[in-house]
């Protein structure tokens, strides 16, 4: 099968974030950044498939500056056979992203088009639904389990307290949730191997960027906790502070 997976840089979640002096960004002085962590489940589902398989074609994509070729070469470690950098400044435009990349994959010949549920950085899980609808296919959101053949799909989506078996025609466009796969470790043989396969540059045809951060700031700092003694003595007091300081009794 040829599959394109389309992937993500954001950083490390352990970071301690700064805002940057322009307020609209965070500080990524000292940030270590990585393959965000649903997008390297979308590039081992990817990878299975076309093992199992017998054969087949992994091309990963990624929208951003060249800062975003480090992820891309980790991808191709792990397995996938060429990449595609969309040259762009930072965008927080989900859809101009999605129509940069629908723009890119509608000659690609695809089978199936991968991307991860939502990325770490802002969560808005917009970029795969929105590219799935430029280019006319049918979407999956959030799969758990995924499995291909005979030209369908189908895919396990775990809903609140249930969870639900859908079925799909290819082409198709899917989002992957964790429990899918877990991602592979990129072997010597791998990092070395990514370093000779294919990666092309080319501009991102964004369009219109009508999304932008005007203002981004951290939560306030939470009080510290207070003791207010021992089992059931302590009981009177905390029905107290509940009902006159935090009015939720």
């Amino acid at each position: 099968m040829k599959i394109a997976v389309c992937i993500k840089r954001t950083p490390d979640s352990e970071s301690r974030f700064k805002v940057a002096a322009s307020a609209a960004g965070i500080d990524e002085t000292g940030l270590k950044f990585d393959l965000d962590d649903f997008a390297s489940y979308a590039v081992e589902a990817a990878l299975q498939i076309n093992e199992k398989g017998g054969g087949g074609e992994t091309v990963v994509y990624a929208v951003g500056p060249d800062s975003v070729q480090e992820s891309l070469r980790k991808a191709m470690s792990m397995g996938a056979d060429r990449a595609v950098q969309l040259k762009a400044d930072p965008v927080a435009d989900g859809i101009a992203v999605a129509r940069a990349l629908a723009a890119e994959l509608k000659s690609g010949g695809y089978d199936l088009v991968l991307f991860g549920k939502h990325s770490f950085d802002n969560s808005a899980g917009v970029v795969g639904t929105a590219t799935a609808e430029l280019l006319g296919l049918p979407c999956v959101t959030a799969a758990s389990e995924l499995n291909v053949s005979a030209g369908k799909g189908t895919a396990r989506r775990e809903l609140e307290g249930a969870a639900e078996l859908v079925e799909f025609p290819l082409p198709a466009v899917v989002t992957i949730d964790e429990g899918v796969a877990r991602p592979r470790y990129p072997s010597l043989k791998g990092i070395m191997a990514a370093k000779k396969k294919p990666l092309e540059s080319k501009p991102a045809q964004l369009g219109a960027v009508r999304v932008t951060i005007a203002r981004m700031e951290l939560p306030p700092e939470r009080p510290a906790g207070r003791i207010l003694g021992e089992g059931t003595a302590a009981i009177p007091e905390l029905v107290r502070l509940l009902q006159n300081e935090a009015k939720v009794l």
